[in-house]
């Protein structure tokens, strides 16, 4: 796997989004930047391997397979949306322990749902449209 410039934007993006809702929310604990930036990294790579997992169930649903093939990619995505949650969460107290708190399920759902919006935000800004780069 390599690392593309895209990466180092979203880990950026992700230790902005944390940084604010260390400061918006009381349970939402990261005892200095350095673990904040660890926890952004880590925030990245869980939720690209969860992206992935969630890809690969949607294409079973969409999939020509039986009945049967698309009932595991039910399964699997109603298992991966709530199950990544506590995934960040057990992920997080393992690497860093009391050290940076995420708050409880609802706080992570929304912290996700936060980082994914203002990732896709960021994203729109930074490619340029295909017209544009027609004109060039």
């Amino acid at each position: 796997m390599r690392l593309r410039a895209i990466d180092l934007v979203d880990v950026l993006v992700y230790l902005v989004v944390l940084g604010t809702f260390t400061q918006l929310f009381p349970a939402v604990i990261s005892e200095s930047f350095l673990l904040s930036l660890l926890t952004a990294i880590l925030l990245k790579l869980v939720l690209e391997v969860v992206a992935w997992v969630k890809t690969k169930a949607l294409a079973r649903i969409r999939s020509d397979g039986g009945l049967a093939r698309r009932a595991v990619g039910v399964v699997v995505l109603l298992l991966v949306m709530p199950g990544s949650k506590f995934l960040v969460l057990e992920l997080v107290d393992l690497v860093f322990g009391d050290a940076v708190y995420l708050g409880g399920f609802f706080l992570v759902t929304l912290l996700i749902v936060v980082l994914m919006l203002a990732r896709g935000a960021v994203r729109r800004l930074l490619v340029r449209p295909a017209a544009a780069k027609a004109s060039d």
